[in-house]
Formats: structure tokens, C-alpha cells, sequence
């Protein structure tokens, strides 16, 4: 069945995710209404705030999950809820359909991709409603148990996990495992880098970097663990996967040959347009450029693709190019409680100027306190 409301033309955004957040707010002022519909085409009914996940499945805050959980009824954009598997071009410019698991077809005249990431362990949530809260009461009662915690990875989402549960169970073991040198990756200043691990360790947390394990062993299961290089750990019993992500895209493919990298990105213009297929757009931690793949990149992005569909819907030259922007991360090691004695813990790095590092009061205040809620209620909305 093919899905069109009336007789004007649809601007259809595939993930509600942070990247569309932004094109969203933006077209709500901008796009002419009279001649195109705006159409959000997402598996879930609100946009989960990936954020907070950390600390919704660590600690039992009812609140916490209603606050990340933003319906997406205040935004100007009509939902259709279904998980898209396939793009049907009519020709290249102009335009086609967004096929979803149901078997429903979305016309669009312009179409924008933003699907965002896949993640293991506490961060992959289910596509429905149901699923998503069994997550994340399920991580909470094996946290809850465990007595011994090995967390494989130590990128940003490990360290910050370990920070979560230091907070919520002070006398827990934790043990961060990381393949690299020093915890992060190259992206950061090596300085930065021992600054988070000294930091790290301040809470309690063992790190042993530059070892590896090879299996991951089922939840529940008190063992031994000996890492690749014959460090062991002994009698861990919750195992927490975090060793990054891979970009949810395989779908984008059927849009046709090429349109994805060796590493399963979609490769675009500089105008964020994807190579060979005119008013099909890209942004997010799907596109394929050499930089982090980050929530505060998304609104550069945006940026460049939201006044570029606009040209293109108007057969205007697209004028915006995107040229990367700063690196930067911002990484709170639990959330300060002052009553309870717990002082400040993270730090942040900018690649700016010199390169400033900030410790952590002002990651907690930017960052830790609030995890950005606010911030993203605003952008629904929600205030």
C-alpha cells in the first residue's frame, strides 16, 4: 500500500534521532506548507535520548526514563511509525518511496537519512515501546546483582558507564578492559587521555589498557576472566560490552550500487546530497567523513542539508558545503552528590585554539547534572 496524505508532495526524514531533531525545528518555520508535507518515519513513538541511556539502566528513576522518552507530538511534522528496509528511486532527482517492514510504501519528492548507530550491551534499545523498557529493566536487575563488573572497552560510553555504576553502588567492583594504550582513541591529545584515566582510576575503577578478551560470556555466570595477555580478573559475573558502534545503514544500499563506503557509511557530496541521487540527503553518524561520530556534529550538519533540500526543491543551486568542524567530548564519570559525599568526577577537551581541557566542574555542569535533557525537550517542545 502506498501512503499519501493529500495532493501535495512529501519531505520524508527516515530516523528520529538528534540529526533529524534539528532538520525538523528547521522546516518547521521554513518549509513551504501549502505545497509539501513533512513526514517523520521512525520504529518508536518518541525520540529516546541516547544520553541518558547509561544512567536510565543503571539507577531505578522512573523519571529519569520519562524525561529521555520525548514524544514527538509537539514537533510540526506528521509521524509514521514503522522500521524503513528499502528506498525505491523513480529516477535519480526525482524522487520515489521509503519502503517500511510493513510493506506500506512513503512517496517522497526530497528524502533525508539519519538513522543513526547500532550498539551493543546497555545502549542497544529495542525498536518498540515494549522492548525498550524491558532493556532497560533488565540491565538495571543484572547490574543490580553483579558483584564483579568487566566492562570490555574503553571509549567514551564505557567510561562513562563505569562512572554511572560507581555512583549508584560505591563498593561494586568495576574493571574497564581497553585494546588501546590509553583509554579514548587517537582522535584526543594524549594528555587528555591520561587525564581521564587518572581520573577513572580516582573513583575506584581498574583499568587495564592494551589487553583485550576474546569471548564475552553469557550474563549471570561467575568466572574467572584471563584477557588475552594473561591478566585475570577474578570471579566476574556481569560482562558489559561496549566497544562502539556500527552505522545503521545496511537498508540505505537499495538505494543503489556504491552508495555505501567499505565501512557501511553513505558517501555524499559536500553538499551532505548523496553522490549520484539528487534530493536524497545524509547526516549523522551514518555519514562517511573522517570525524567522531558525535551528537554535537549533528547541527552542523544540519546546517549544510536543510537549507540545501530547500534549493533543491526550488531548482536552485545548492550553496551550503560541509568542511568538518571541531573536535570535542565532554565526559562525566558519574553524577556528583554532594549530600552523599560524592565530589564532581569527568572532563572535557576541545580541539580549539590550543586545544583547552576543562575539568570537572564545568563537565558536570554542562553535562553530568542534566545529561542535556533540557536541551533536548526544547528542541520537542517539551519545556
Amino acid at each position: 500500500m502506498s501512503k499519501k496524505v493529500d495532493d501535495k508532495r512529501n519531505v520524508v526524514l527516515v530516523g528520529g534521532g538528534y540529526a533529524n531533531i534539528h532538520i525538523v525545528n528547521f522546516f518547521e518555520k521554513t518549509l513551504d506548507h501549502t505545497r509539501f508535507n513533512l513526514v517523520l518515519i521512525n520504529p518508536r513513538p518518541y525520540y529516546l535520548h541516547q544520553v541518558s541511556a547509561l544512567r536510565m539502566v543503571t539507577v531505578s528513576d522512573e523519571q529519569l526514563v520519562k524525561d529521555s522518552l520525548i514524544p514527538y507530538d509537539r514537533l510540526g511534522v506528521e509521524l509514521v511509525q514503522g522500521k524503513a528496509v528499502a528506498i525505491e528511486e523513480a529516477a535519480p532527482g526525482k524522487g520515489g518511496a521509503v519502503v517500511l517492514e510493513s510493506g506500506d510504501r512513503i512517496e517522497y519528492a526530497a528524502l533525508v537519512l539519519a538513522t543513526g548507530s547500532r550498539w551493543f550491551g546497555t545502549t542497544d534499545f529495542g525498536d518498540s515501546d515494549k522492548a525498550v523498557h524491558e532493556h532497560i529493566n533488565a540491565w538495571r536487575q543484572r547490574i543490580a546483582k553483579a558483584k564483579s563488573v568487566v566492562i570490555v572497552g574503553g571509549g567514551a560510553v564505557g567510561i562513562e558507564q563505569a562512572g554511572e555504576i560507581r555512583d549508584a553502588y560505591p563498593t561494586k567492583k568495576i574493571t574497564i578492559i581497553h585494546g588501546g594504550k590509553l583509554l579514548l582513541n587517537g582522535a584526543y591529545p594524549d594528555k587528555f587521555r591520561k587525564n581521564i584515566e587518572r581520573r577513572v582510576r580516582e573513583r575506584g575503577i581498574d583499568v587495564i589498557t592494551s589487553d583485550y578478551v576474546d569471548s564475552i560470556p553469557e550474563h549471570d555466570t561467575a568466572r574467572d576472566l584471563t584477557t588475552r595477555n594473561g591478566k585475570v580478573v577474578k570471579e566476574v559475573d556481569l560482562f558489559l560490552p561496549a566497544f562502539g558502534s556500527r552505522p545503521n545503514a545496511e537498508w540505505i544500499a537499495t538505494l543503489g550500487a556504491g552508495v555505501l563506503s567499505d565501512g557501511g557509511r553513505v558517501k555524499t557530496l559536500p553538499t551532505l546530497e548523496v553522490a549520484g541521487h539528487p534530493g536524497v540527503f545524509a547526516l549523522g553518524d551514518i555519514l562517511e567523513w573522517p570525524e567522531q561520530k558525535q551528537a554535537g556534529k549533528v547541527a552542523f550538519h544540519a546546517g549544510v542539508v536543510a537549507p540545501n533540500l530547500v534549493s533543491f526543491l526550488g531548482g536552485k543551486p545548492q550553496k551550503k558545503v560541509y568542511k568538518g568542524t571541531f573536535e570535542g567530548i565532554i565526559i562525566p564519570i558519574g553524577k556528583a552528590r554532594p549530600s552523599a559525599g560524592v565530589r564532581l568526577h569527568g572532563a572535557l577537551y576541545f580541539d580549539i585554539l590550543w586545544g583547552i581541557t576543562l575539568g570537572a566542574w564545568v563537565t558536570s555542569l554542562l553535562k553530568g547534572k542534566t545529561l542535556f535533557i533540557p536541551m533536548a525537550k526544547e528542541k520537542l517542545h517539551y519545556k
